[in-house]
């Protein structure tokens, strides 16, 4: 396993996968899946957390069920861009994980993705119980959007520079 930078992710994942964005909490680890077409992310269940072999299982279970090519991780990192004890504990996450699968990770700056996946939860309607079950996978879907439209303006930028040599 390794972990990749964006510029490098797509040359990763091969034609046909999904990439999953994970927001890795103490309860519970949010889930988003994008298309194939690296689009749009869909949020998934959370899964509950317990133990970190029970955690795997089931997280490795539900990324083989959406045919996953890479992981996109929200890294926690402080307002004024410190690491702190959260980012630790998810570096420590995906070195674990790296013994048990091949599946390339992606770190990704998640500053205030639970702020606006909240916000975009209110702006919807739903109830303050009902938010509190989805905060962490809309905050993964925030978090792997904002990879997949990284993606976009570097697929852009690419095309630009191709074309303009010509």
């Amino acid at each position: 396993m390794t972990v990749l930078t964006i510029e490098q992710l797509e040359d990763h994942v091969a034609d046909g996968k999904t990439v999953a964005g994970l927001d890795l909490g103490t309860k519970t680890i949010g889930i988003a899946i994008s298309d194939r077409g690296f689009s749009f992310a869909n949020p998934r269940p959370v899964l509950r957390r317990s133990k970190f072999t029970h955690d795997a299982q089931d997280l490795l279970k539900a990324l083989k069920a959406d045919n996953v090519g890479a992981i996109v991780i929200g890294l926690p990192v402080n307002m004024d861009g410190s690491e702190g004890p959260r980012v630790q504990a998810t570096r420590a996450f995906v070195r674990n994980m790296e013994k048990l699968t091949e599946l390339p990770f992606v770190y990704w700056d998640e500053r205030l993705s639970t702020v606006a996946a909240e916000r975009a939860l209110i702006g919807m309607d739903v109830s303050r119980q009902k938010r509190a079950e989805r905060i962490d996978s809309a905050a993964a879907a925030f978090i792997l959007q904002g990879v997949l439209d990284r993606l976009q303006s570097l697929r852009q930028e690419a095309d630009v520079d191709g074309n303009s040599s010509t």
